[in-house]
């Protein structure tokens, strides 16, 4: 699978652009703020439906317009799929293939699976759990389409048992037969979770400690550690010992809402450890992982898109990095960076495909290809 071409409209910085690409490696170099990332997220748009910076989607749309267009032409082994992503302020977004609108969004993810590797990952060792759990489901939703309609119905049985948790407070009234029926929804959805999430982790951990060790070059010892309540035990048990405390507390205090993955090196945290190249390391490696993941799941290779990714490291680990780019093990690729000469190394050490783009201001051009001026 790849990506043929894409039109972008009103969408950032772009007013009208078209871009037709290689199916092997797409380089968009320039200065820093051209929107060199902003052609990434388009593309990340057109196979996930959303942005992967943010949810609002109204934050994507060129500045003094009131809406936006991604058009792009995704082609598989079995053809090609004309991919139409609008969304207009005040409007629902739209999203249509080959002509047909989707009745929901989520239908569509899936099928044209993207990985993302960005400076904006930082957050996964910086924030909270949260960003961590929102890893894990990126990631199973690509493959699983009844993983996401879970999530979404957990989420809901969640907000609905915690507003219930409040008015019970504010009533001074309290039915364990109301809370037993969302108790239920929550162990049925929840454990199906668990059992995805702990067994993506499992079959995660052999392939992102390879990934450390070669960009690396074994210098530290990486770990990954699910933990969530589900593991302790019976979930039905674990919200019946709870519910004096969320009583009081007024919300859901146990649950698949609370599970984490822990990231170590050399048996500490990586955010307390870690400098700012080897935690950089750990999360290129961790998404490397999530790619071959998902290759393995869908039966052939998302589109890698690369942005930024060679800032703050040195030179070692920029060249290990370059050497698993290069490798045929992966299908189309996008990359960012504000050194040409660094990506034409990347490009003229490879027998492969490729194109290289000069981003400035309000301008795309096609500098090179196959190492030929265009």
């Amino acid at each position: 699978m790849y990506l043929k071409n894409l039109i972008l409209t009103n969408f950032k910085n772009y007013e009208l652009t078209e871009l037709e690409f290689s199916p092997k490696i797409n380089c968009f170099v320039g200065n820093n703020g051209v929107g060199k990332t902003n052609i990434l997220d388009a593309i990340h748009y057109l196979s996930l439906a959303k942005s992967f910076f943010n949810n609002i989607d109204s934050l994507s749309i060129r500045h003094g317009e009131d809406y936006f267009i991604l058009q792009g032409t995704m082609a598989r082994n079995d053809g090609e799929d004309q991919i139409y992503c609008a969304f207009q302020k005040q409007k629902q977004k739209l999203l249509k293939r080959n002509g047909k609108e989707y009745q929901k969004l989520s239908e569509h993810v899936g099928r044209y699976p993207v990985v993302m590797i960005s400076p904006a990952d930082s957050v996964l060792i910086s924030e909270g759990s949260e960003d961590r759990r929102r890893f894990m489901n990126k990631i199973i939703s690509q493959y699983n389409a009844e993983y996401l309609d879970s999530v979404l119905k957990y989420n809901k049985a969640l907000q609905q048992r915690n507003q219930l948790l409040k008015d019970f407070r504010s009533s001074g009234k309290f039915d364990s037969d109301m809370i037993s029926g969302w108790d239920s929804r929550l162990i049925k959805y929840g454990s199906y979770i668990f059992k995805e999430r702990d067994l993506l982790v499992k079959e995660l951990i052999p392939v992102f400690q390879e990934y450390y060790s070669l960009i690396s070059s074994g210098k530290e010892t990486v770990k990954l550690q699910y933990r969530s309540h589900l593991s302790e035990g019976d979930f039905g048990l674990t919200l019946a010992n709870a519910i004096n405390k969320d009583r009081i507390l007024e919300y859901t205090t146990v649950g698949i809402h609370k599970d984490d993955l822990l990231l170590d090196m050399n048996d500490f945290p990586v955010k307390s450890l870690g400098s700012q190249g080897q935690q950089k390391s750990y999360l290129v490696s961790l998404k490397l992982a999530k790619f071959d993941y998902i290759k393995h799941k869908a039966g052939f290779s998302p589109i890698l898109l690369l942005d930024d990714i060679f800032d703050k490291f040195d030179a070692e680990r920029v060249e290990q990095i370059i050497r698993l780019v290069g490798n045929h093990r992966f299908g189309q690729i996008f990359i960012t960076d504000t050194h040409q000469s660094r990506l034409h190394e990347i490009l003229t050490s490879h027998n492969t495909d490729y194109k290289l783009f000069n981003i400035s201001e309000n301008r795309v051009e096609v500098i090179t290809r196959n190492g030929k001026n265009s």
